[in-house]
């Protein structure tokens, strides 16, 4: 008995997701070690995700400076594109900014 590899589910405002079989969660996971591989910077945290045309597009903050306290370390967001199967597809980095630092309201 064959399986799909992958499953339709529904995400916000009637916009169809494409999840691979093991759900975002292990998508996520593919993607960051990708980024972590590619870029030798290890992910601190992910920021966002939405879905995108044949996948997701998810926000990844990740430290490019460490300093002491660490409330002055220097952070960037990035964005990356990432397929419904957990593959990376491409990267760039929208912003730097100081861990201590919040955007104005």
């Amino acid at each position: 008995m064959s399986s799909p590899q992958r499953e339709e589910r529904r995400f916000g405002a009637g916009r169809e997701a494409p999840v691979a079989r093991g759900g975002l969660a292990s998508v996520l996971r593919s993607a960051l070690g990708q980024f972590a591989q590619l870029t030798g910077q290890e992910p601190e945290r992910v920021s966002g995700v939405r879905p995108a045309d044949d996948g997701w597009s998810v926000l990844i903050d990740v430290v490019e400076l460490e300093r002491i306290p660490s409330t002055t370390s220097v952070l960037a967001t990035y964005r990356a594109d990432v397929d419904a199967d957990g593959n990376l597809c491409g990267y760039e980095r929208l912003r730097r900014f100081v861990r201590g630092a919040t955007d104005p309201l």
